[in-house]
């Protein structure tokens, strides 16, 4: 048996990051991974690899569609889309291994199996017929989240498929089903829409990415659209099943009522993803999951039993891998002692299509729920400089400020950068700035910053200067 200080189970932005942070505090510290390589779903079939591809499909889109307006004039574009899927996985194959110096470099014990618990304290890695046992002062499970699916659909991993198996294809669908419009489905969607696949969006309720301000999700339906892709919002889809060999048909009723059905060459469930706890055996640490599945903990990510944490996907909160980053610190720092604090009201959240969206903070539905007094600061990039430069002139940055106070509530962008543009508001509402402070410093000309300062001027009361 071998003794450590703490024990992470799962190797993604979580649990790899607690482990670095739990080594760099002193520290004699253990990883517990079941697959091949470390960096859990965000390196290996999610954030990054899909990041390469909307990428890719990005320098493709332009190459075809806006080079000739900048005088650059190619021959036609084509697709070489194994080697697209080939950059991916060396984008993939690199970050892993990276992760795995990390390793190294922080004198990390690293354990290749699956992790399951035999009491509070004892964690058995099991690897095909060989069997080890950990001892852990302290557990930190950071075990993820998998792909959901709608009840009675069977995802057979070659024509119904997942996130996961989308980014792996031999060939661009001609006609990509996808059901699910939130951040996964567009995303994705949007790979393969500028590749050229007719892409039809089925999604249940009457917004795209509804966990965004209404505003961004209808601009984002308006954009998306002029890429050809089609939406039948509001549909309930009934089933997925194959109609031939090589077709799926999914059967769905629309708002009226009345069943309509799509065919397609694939179909790609995106219909958001469940924590992943299967195999921990969770009952023999005396811990259980509620009724979604996640794992219970308090303010400070600690489980029912002291020693043992859980961070990430499986516990409350947005499944986001920089939201797990922030917990995984704040774990190891706890562990020591120490008394961070994660304000999860300002975690931002991005969709990578282009142009991007992002948002931290309250939305105006919710401030209208909460009967919050707010004013409204909006600034379109249509009246940037620096976006009709680039030709990346769609979209807005939305500013919500308290009527009083004028302390910023809630930022929205979609726009170009959007995902680097949204650290500003997260900044300055962690130090719960007011729309003037912002309106008031200083932004570079011309860039695309400055919308956000217009948007603060208008939301002050200050007034738009270029707008």
């Amino acid at each position: 048996m071998k003794n450590f200080d703490v024990i992470v189970i799962g190797s993604g932005p979580g649990g790899y990051i607690a482990a670095i942070k739990a080594s760099q505090l002193g520290y004699q510290t253990a990883i517990v991974e079941k697959y091949p390589t470390l960096g859990g779903t965000c390196l290996n079939v999610g954030c990054i690899p899909s990041k390469a591809l909307l990428d890719s499909s990005e320098h493709f889109y332009n190459a075809s569609n806006r080079f000739e307006q900048h005088g650059i004039r190619i021959s036609k574009p084509e697709v070489d889309f194994a080697q697209m899927i080939a950059r991916k996985a060396k984008v993939v194959e690199d970050n892993c291994r990276g992760v795995e110096m990390l390793m190294k470099k922080n004198k990390i014990t690293v354990f290749r199996g699956v992790g399951c618990f035999l009491d509070p304290n004892h964690i058995q890695v099991k690897a095909n017929e060989n069997m080890e046992t950990l001892n852990g002062t302290n557990i930190i499970i950071a075990t993820g989240s998998k792909p959901s699916n709608l009840p009675g659909v069977s995802i057979d991993k070659i024509r119904i498929i997942t996130s996961t198996e989308v980014l792996s294809l031999s060939e661009i669908p001609q006609n990509l089903l996808l059901i699910g419009g939130g951040v996964i489905g567009m995303e994705l969607g949007t790979v393969y829409a500028r590749l050229g696949s007719k892409v039809r969006v089925i999604e249940y309720t009457d917004t795209l990415i509804g966990t965004f301000d209404r505003a961004l999700g209808r601009e984002l339906l308006k954009i998306s659209r002029k890429l050809g892709m089609e939406f039948y919002l509001s549909h309930k889809v009934q089933s997925v099943e194959y109609s031939n060999i090589d077709r799926v048909r999914v059967s769905a009723l629309a708002p009226n009522g009345q069943e309509v059905q799509f065919e397609g060459d694939y179909c790609l469930v995106a219909v958001g993803r469940r924590p992943y706890t299967e195999g921990l055996q969770l009952e023999n640490a005396g811990i259980s999951t509620d009724e979604r599945g996640f794992i219970p903990v308090d303010e400070n990510c600690r489980t029912a039993m002291p020693h043992i944490w859980a961070i990430g996907d499986v516990v409350r909160g947005p499944m986001l891998a920089h939201k797990a980053e922030e917990e995984a610190v704040a774990v190891a720092e706890r562990i020591a002692g120490q008394k961070p604090h994660i304000h999860y009201h300002l975690i931002p959240n991005v969709v990578y299509t282009w142009p991007e969206v992002a948002s931290v903070g309250y939305s105006e539905e919710q401030l209208k729920n909460q009967n919050t007094s707010y004013r409204v600061g909006q600034f379109p990039f249509m009246a940037s400089g620096r976006a009709r430069a680039s030709m990346d002139t769609e979209g807005f940055v939305k500013v919500l400020a308290h009527s009083d106070t004028d302390e910023i509530l809630g930022v929205h962008i979609i726009g170009p950068r959007a995902a680097d543009l949204i650290a500003e508001a997260a900044l300055a509402m962690e130090f719960r700035a007011a729309a003037e402070d912002i309106a008031r410093i200083c932004h570079a000309h011309p860039t695309f910053s400055e919308a956000l300062k217009e948007a603060s001027l208008a939301a002050s009361g200050l007034g738009s200067l270029n707008f």
